[in-house]
């Protein structure tokens, strides 16, 4: 798909902010990435190098900043456009599951394979393989993966047979792999494997200017547009939603406008409609100096109950937020004692 200026797209606003063309001119919008910012046009210029060769390619960004979208566009400006892309998150599925999901099985593999499934590696041959969260695979299937890589080949699970694959393959983690590399966790082989190029994934508080046009798109195509309110947004709102960090990112601010739509008085979106942690987001804590008494697991226990009252229970929220795993926060609630009281999204006691 190629770049099409996005101009005049909004319908005149009496009360300014969205809705304004001139705010808009020499907009772009690619491959479902909204965006004018000078970083992300940065990004999209690696996109379009990398895009026609076959290099294995390593996306990095935070939680919510739209890692896929940027796999996307590389796949559809590459010349296996016409391949499959083959999205997976090697953090939502256990080890045994994932293996399966990846590599396939073979009937009577294990206890309920009653019949062989191709595993999406196979189902992506001739095209894109994406593998988001890739710093949440476990040792064993690291070891897999990176022979998979190697040799081109896959084993089905209970398969004895080798199975020849092509693939592109893009990657994408929120978290530091040098360090996992240094700290054992990550396969520093497999990690030189999938880094031939990097690219990076903005957060959403470097590209503040792109607000008004994802803020325009999202209310545009959001599943609540029928209702007919928060069609367009008053310029003094854009300049709170401005101020805002969005720790959650694209996919926060997607999130927000989801709610205006259900939840704002009219068609104009004033400031009093937004959530109150964003008209008033709480006074960041800086720690200045070094506590020798204070160890670093009880820090840690204090920042992400911080979070979790921050975002008012929102455990979703708060581990896009502080750039985990659902499951790894919850694991750590259960070792804080705390799961009950984050059993569900209300606000907890101060």
């Amino acid at each position: 798909m190629s770049d099409v200026d996005k101009t005049s797209i909004l319908p005149p606003s009496q009360q300014g902010g969205v809705g304004s063309n001139d705010t808009f001119n020499k907009s772009i919008k690619s491959n479902e990435i909204i965006y004018k910012s000078e970083v992300m046009k940065q990004t999209l210029r690696m996109v379009e190098r990398v895009a026609p060769s076959n290099a294995n390619v390593l996306v990095l960004g935070e939680s919510g900043t739209g890692k896929e979208l940027v796999a996307r566009a590389i796949h559809q400006k590459s010349n296996r456009s016409n391949k499959p892309f083959i999205a997976i998150n090697c953090g939502a599925l256990r080890e045994t599951l994932l293996e399966s999901e990846l590599f396939g099985h073979e009937r009577g593999a294990f206890t309920g394979a009653y019949a062989r499934k191709i595993g999406l590696a196979e189902v992506a041959n001739g095209g894109t393989l994406f593998l988001d969260e890739i710093g949440e695979l476990s040792p064993g299937i690291q070891a897999k993966l990176l022979r998979f890589l190697q040799e081109g080949e896959v084993y089905r699970v209970g398969g004895k047979d080798p199975i020849k694959v092509d693939i592109r393959l893009i990657s994408a983690t929120n978290r530091d792999l040098e360090t996992e590399v240094t700290n054992g966790n990550f396969r520093e082989d497999l990690f030189y494997r999938i880094n031939t190029i990097i690219i990076s994934s903005p957060p959403l508080r470097r590209r503040k200017e792109d607000i008004p046009l994802l803020v325009e798109h999202f209310l545009n195509n959001g599943p609540h547009y029928f209702l007919g309110r928060g069609r367009e947004v008053h310029v003094d709102t854009l300049g709170v939603m401005a101020k805002y960090d969005w720790p959650g990112n694209i996919r926060e601010l997607q999130n927000c406008c989801e709610r205006l739509q259900i939840l704002a008085d009219g068609q104009v979106i004033m400031p009093s409609d937004l959530p109150d942690n964003i008209k008033n987001p709480e006074t960041k804590i800086m720690i200045d100096d070094y506590d020798p008494t204070v160890p670093l697991h009880q820090l840690e226990k204090y920042y992400i109950l911080k979070a979790l009252n921050y975002f008012e229970g929102n455990k979703t929220q708060a581990a896009n937020a502080l750039g985990i795993t659902i499951k790894t926060l919850y694991n750590k609630l259960h070792e804080y004692g705390e799961f009950e009281k984050y059993a569900v999204h209300t606000k907890s006691s101060k």
